[in-house]
């Protein structure tokens, strides 16, 4: 059974962005709501971003350390879809802004240089135990600021298991899209400073080109499943 592998395009700001990464083919599209960050969009401007999104687009909120009280009003002023919990919340605190406002949420972990395989399993129990509404980990790289790196962590540690839950997120590019893909086959991936020309700035050319990068991934996985088909 092959898999197509879902993409979401992180931390737009402009109509003109929004729109080229629709039409490349995103299946979500992130929104950064996380003042300190260079790519931050006040609530009233993203408002008028996801009143612009089709149907089966997901738009997803990009929160760190926010209050119950912060991500409320932001899901009020937006109906942005999805949160994504980049901070320092716990398994409780995140289960219970994600029930206060009804939505679901991936957790962001950053995967340190001391993570192993067994943490990820971990984590991945624990979110599932703690909320219904929880989907999923997103994993990044871990640097001492939150919001994307634009690192990349060693794949080979994440299960196997839970691979085809995940999304892949920490360092990816065009460049490197098809062999992440190759080998992880997550869920999804997420990218953000990879098809950037400038903070908050995207290059619709690069993302098109990652886009394309993916699917590439998935064709040869397809391709390789038919030829091992027995006749």
């Amino acid at each position: 059974m092959t898999h197509r592998t879902r993409i979401k395009i992180c931390g737009l700001t402009r109509p003109e962005d929004l729109a080229g990464a629709i039409a490349a083919g995103a299946d979500a599209v992130g929104f950064v709501f996380y003042a300190k960050s260079p790519r931050y969009i006040q609530p009233d401007a993203a408002a008028q971003l996801i009143a612009q999104i089709p149907p089966f687009v997901t738009a997803v909120g990009l929160f760190v350390n926010a209050s119950a009280e912060e991500v409320q009003a932001v899901v009020a002023q937006t109906s942005i879809a999805m949160l994504q919990f980049h901070g320092d919340e716990t398994v409780d605190e995140c289960a219970a802004i994600a029930d206060a406002v009804n939505r679901p949420f991936m957790r962001a972990l950053r995967v340190k240089p001391d993570t192993n395989s067994a943490d990820l399993l971990k984590y991945e129990s624990d979110y599932r135990a703690a909320s219904r509404l929880f989907t999923g980990l997103l994993l990044d790289t871990y640097v001492d600021s939150y919001g994307g790196s634009g690192k990349v962590f060693d794949w080979s540690l994440i299960p196997e298991s839970i691979a085809p839950r995940v999304v892949l997120s920490g360092g990816l590019s065009v460049q490197n899209a098809t062999d992440a893909v190759t080998r992880v086959r997550p869920y999804a991936v997420d990218i953000s400073s990879g098809v950037e020309r400038d903070k908050g700035i995207k290059d619709i050319a690069k993302i098109r080109v990652f886009i394309a990068a993916v699917h590439l991934a998935d064709s040869a996985e397809t391709a390789h499943a038919n030829a091992t088909q027995p006749d």
